[in-house]
């Protein structure tokens, strides 16, 4: 069934008419993002549309056993609802029922469209509006909507599938093979044989939560991660909680964590011999002589030239040190059908494997855009401010850090385009458009993401645009200097163009 372009319907099937703003993705950056306009921009009619049938984003789709954050609660929050959970790294289920409880308290029920897939986003510079094409599950045509501004919030990572490379004689093994990114309910590893393939974040969760029902859990790396144990709770923040009003103390507890994560990291690229002398030193004193350290937990790299895996309370060196798992670092030669055999010659039997094998990068959350009927290729156009694209108009893009809590700076974005809109309300200007200067012309190009060898990113660098050498064309990565530029920058800075 066709849809007028200015006109769709909701939830009760009465008409709305062409709205402000469009949000794409309903997860910690969607909701995020409709609490900042509401509140700043409360004279804007916006929509929030999202591909699945629930929200909540990765904090929902997630389900394999022990998922977790591995940012701090008091980070990984929003700054206009502070985090109050006795644990500052905690589960899934609790990060969930933050969001779905941010969203009620502020009424998005309202704005958001559930199972509506964003397909394409064409923009006319004529009717200077875009029009999204959407797919929805109810119906068997697309629909389209307009806006005049599009906020894209899907995330970074294709929610269809995970990342799992070409094994060698994958098809020959005979037992049960689970992607985490595609959990089933009904999985029993119960006494059974684990495998787990990987050694990043979602492998050195699963290995510990999985340990206690399994006969044994075996971690299985191709090379090392950087693991360092912390805490699941906070004793600072919850005493500051306990004499501190609530607002000051949110505030002071966060302004801690901020400078300690920002100051470990400037420490690992100044300093990267003495931090990777301290993360093992602390596992050599935990694991003491039952596991070889520097073989299994010394990376080739420096630290955070990948992220580092957070295990709360020490876990996954509980469960190594117990016997219940183990991990093993070497490359697979080729599977079989009870396993697979390694370069070393050893073989690995198991009923169960789990491939915590990756993500896969999906920039814009898969949108076809074009401009004035032309495609836009992102890798020939240049990230401003990390945020939005050159030449692009009236759109910005929503991707976290690598180096702390996503929606760090998903607050500073939001706000930022909420500025940017009351901005041209108040200059009455249609559209806003990063353009390169004449002094930028020639720019050297530089990717988009820097000193970070993790394999999903570089997987998808040749599909994400460019950064420069300069201001406002660099992605600093740097929460710092994001709120100098995003907070206290000029919105009409010479290179936003305005009509």
């Amino acid at each position: 069934m066709a849809r007028d372009a200015a006109m769709f319907h909701g939830h009760m099937g009465e008409p709305i008419d062409h709205v402000d703003v469009i949000i794409v993705g309903a997860g910690i950056s969607g909701i995020g993002a409709g609490c900042h306009l509401q509140d700043k921009c409360p004279d804007r009619r916006f929509l929030i549309l999202e591909g699945r049938n629930v929200l909540g984003g990765t904090w929902d789709l997630f389900r394999y056993p022990g998922v977790r954050s591995d940012s701090d609660m008091h980070t990984l929050g929003y700054s206009f609802r502070p985090w109050d959970g006795a644990k500052s790294i905690t589960d899934g289920a609790s990060i969930l029922t933050y969001l779905e409880q941010t969203a009620a308290d502020h009424n998005l029920g309202q704005h958001i469209r559930f199972q509506h897939h964003v397909r394409s986003a064409s923009w006319s510079s004529v009717a200077n509006r875009w029009t999204l094409e959407v797919a929805r599950s109810d119906e068997a045509d697309l629909i389209t909507y307009t806006c005049a501004f599009l906020l894209i919030c899907a995330g970074y990572y294709n929610y269809d599938r995970g990342y799992t490379p070409n094994f060698p004689n994958f098809d020959s093994y005979q037992g049960t093979v689970v992607h985490p990114q595609a959990w089933p309910d009904d999985l029993d590893y119960a006494g059974k044989r684990v495998l787990v393939i990987g050694s990043g974040a979602t492998a050195v969760t699963l290995v510990p939560a999985m340990a206690d029902q399994a006969a044994h859990v075996t971690m299985l790396q191709r090379s090392p991660t950087y693991v360092v144990a912390m805490p699941d709770e906070d004793k600072i923040a919850n005493g500051l909680r306990r004499i501190l009003p609530k607002t000051v103390a949110s505030s002071l507890i966060r302004w801690k964590n901020v400078t300690i994560a920002e100051f470990f990291y400037r420490r690992t690229r100044r300093k990267p011999d003495k931090v990777r002398r301290w993360i093992l030193n602390k596992a050599h004193k935990t694991l003491g002589s039952t596991i070889d350290v520097d073989r299994h937990f010394n990376p080739s790299y420096d630290p955070w030239d990948q992220r580092l895996c957070l295990i709360p309370n020490g876990d996954l060196f509980k469960v190594l040190r117990s016997g219940k798992a183990s991990v093993v670092t070497d490359e697979i030669e080729t599977f079989t059908a009870s396993g697979l055999k390694l370069r070393s010659g050893e073989s690995l039997d198991a009923d169960v494997v789990i491939t915590a094998t990756g993500l896969l990068v999906r920039p814009v959350g898969g949108i076809d855009i074009t401009i004035d009927d032309q495609p836009v290729a992102l890798p020939n156009h240049w990230a401003y401010k990390g945020i939005a694209f050159s030449d692009v108009p009236n759109l910005v893009s929503i991707f976290g850090y690598i180096n702390q809590s996503w929606t760090l700076r998903v607050d500073l974005v939001c706000a930022y385009v909420c500025r940017l809109l009351n901005h041209m309300r108040a200059t009455g200007t249609v559209s806003c458009t990063p353009r390169l200067r004449l002094s930028d012309e020639g720019m050297p190009k530089r990717p988009l993401i820097e000193n970070f060898s993790s394999g999903y990113i570089q997987r998808a660098l040749p599909t994400l645009p460019h950064q420069g050498d300069r201001d406002p064309w660099i992605n600093p990565q740097s929460y710092a200097q994001d709120k100098r530029s995003l907070s206290r920058g000029p919105i009409d800075d010479g290179v936003m163009t305005f009509l």
